[in-house]
């Protein structure tokens, strides 16, 4: 009886596509690709008759060209952001026109795919799209609210727009202040959008030595150089059906950035020593520290790249910009430490937590992060307070020291010189840790020094 039961129970309904062209011909194509898929697909030939049928039935994702009898794809992402925004909406773009292709996602577009269609990246864009409408990592849960740290009305906001761009495909650009936390933010549109399950490629742009990054992001062929001596994937091949994530992407030399742009347009790479493209399923999200727009008024960064890898744009507010957020973040540090030493948190004395309220974190979440981990080890009874927090100076003033009000062979000037240099080594030490997320060694090697050498100076200098 169980069986029988079961057997009658109705098979769940298969995920619906709206599919809005003019052209006979690529509606078959696209509508017997779709239904290979195990996919239900209605066609319009008109923005009109789309509408009328998004009114009236439910679709898992439009599929529209751009340019209809009737009117424009564009106008048709704009009303479905309106009118039915959970319907996620891609475009169907001439070759080329990726400027419409841009615009669409400026709109709110998952993604877009262009003419003549190449049916594997239309099953993956499809394949996404229909993802990120029937399931969630965890039911009612907000993925970015568990990780982003802070209740503060800025932090709200991003928050919010991390809920919005993750149900895109378009690319983001995080902008913010080194240690601001730029790779979590991309960490978190990562996994509450549909690549989720996909893979989450880091790449820190400013680490790849100018002569590998070539091959480390496209890949190479066997024998393609000298010590080519077997075929090797590339960063961005590696990120297949998930995300890549370019940190410090300013820092890409402009060669790589040709490249890069072929990548955003096409969707496709060309290994080095490879004759042929290939084509890849890929998210782009990017960030720096820098100004893109002021380096592409210097020549440095391309335009065209520029507002292709800046559809959209996040920031990330500064530490000092959330005082309010101190002591949630502090608490949260100092419990990872504590569970990271195998002892209890110590606790934040108000004295502590008003001092750190107070200093304007140059370094943002992750010089407090460094400063809490020294006062962890010199506090003692538990209790942490503004005696046990070393802080730097205030920033320093960028006029030149006067050299000439001192004694040229006084112990004053002397003094005054050697804090002075003291002071630029500090700088570029601690300017060295931050590009390296605190990894020493590498630190070490962009300072040209040896990492003793370098552990050395930060004892003596006092950095924490």
């Amino acid at each position: 009886m169980n069986a029988s039961l079961t057997s009658a129970r109705p098979e769940p309904a298969k995920p619906a596509v709206l599919i809005v062209d003019d052209e006979p011909d690529l509606l078959e194509l696209v509508s017997l690709t779709l239904s290979r898929m195990n996919l239900r697909t209605r066609t319009a030939p008109d923005v009109g008759t789309a509408r009328k049928l998004l009114k009236s039935e439910a679709f898992d994702l439009c599929l529209t060209d751009m340019r209809l009898p009737d009117g424009d794809g564009l106008d048709l992402v704009a009303w479905i952001q309106e009118n039915r925004a959970t319907v996620p909406v891609a475009v169907i773009t001439a070759h080329g026109n990726i400027e419409s292709a841009v615009r669409a996602l400026k709109l709110g577009a998952f993604d877009f795919v262009s003419k003549p269609l190449d049916l594997r990246v239309l099953r993956k864009l499809v394949g996404s799209a229909i993802r990120l409408g029937t399931g969630s990592p965890e039911a009612g849960a907000d993925p970015s609210a568990a990780r982003l740290i802070g209740r503060s009305a800025v932090m709200e906001q991003l928050r919010e727009m991390i809920s919005r761009v993750s149900r895109s495909q378009a690319p983001v650009h995080i902008f913010g202040e080194s240690g601001t936390g730029k790779e979590l933010v991309a960490r978190m549109i990562h996994e509450s959008g549909a690549r989720r399950e996909g893979p989450f490629v880091a790449v820190n742009c400013g680490a790849i030595p100018t002569e590998l990054m070539e091959s480390e992001l496209f890949g190479h062929r066997r024998g393609s150089f000298t010590g080519a001596v077997a075929d090797k994937k590339g960063l961005i091949q590696a990120a297949e059906g998930g995300t890549l994530f370019l940190d410090e992407v300013a820092d890409l030399p402009l060669h790589m950035q040709v490249k890069l742009l072929r990548v955003v347009q096409e969707k496709t790479v060309r290994p080095v020593g490879e004759s042929r493209e290939e084509t890849v399923d890929v998210r782009i999200l990017s960030a720096t520290h820098k100004n893109l727009a002021d380096l592409v008024a210097q020549g440095l960064f391309r335009e065209d790249l520029f507002y292709r890898i800046n559809v959209i744009e996040l920031r990330v507010p500064a530490l000092r910009e959330r005082p309010e957020d101190i002591w949630e973040i502090a608490q949260a540090i100092l419990e990872r430490l504590g569970r990271r030493s195998g002892s209890q948190p110590p606790r934040l004395a108000e004295d502590a937590v008003e001092l750190l309220k107070s200093y304007p974190f140059p370094g943002n979440v992750r010089e407090l992060e460094n400063v809490l981990e020294r006062a962890l080890t010199l506090c003692v009874g538990g209790t942490i307070t503004a005696e046990h927090i070393k802080l730097r100076s205030t920033p320093r003033a960028t006029a030149p020291v006067e050299l000439a009000a001192a004694s040229p062979g006084g112990t004053e000037a002397g003094a005054a010189l050697g804090d002075h240099l003291e002071g630029i080594e500090r700088d570029a030490i601690i300017k060295a840790l931050e590009k390296t997320r605190y990894n020493k060694t590498a630190a070490a090697k962009l300072l040209g020094m040896s990492f003793r050498a370098l552990r050395y100076r930060i004892k003596k200098l006092g950095i924490a």
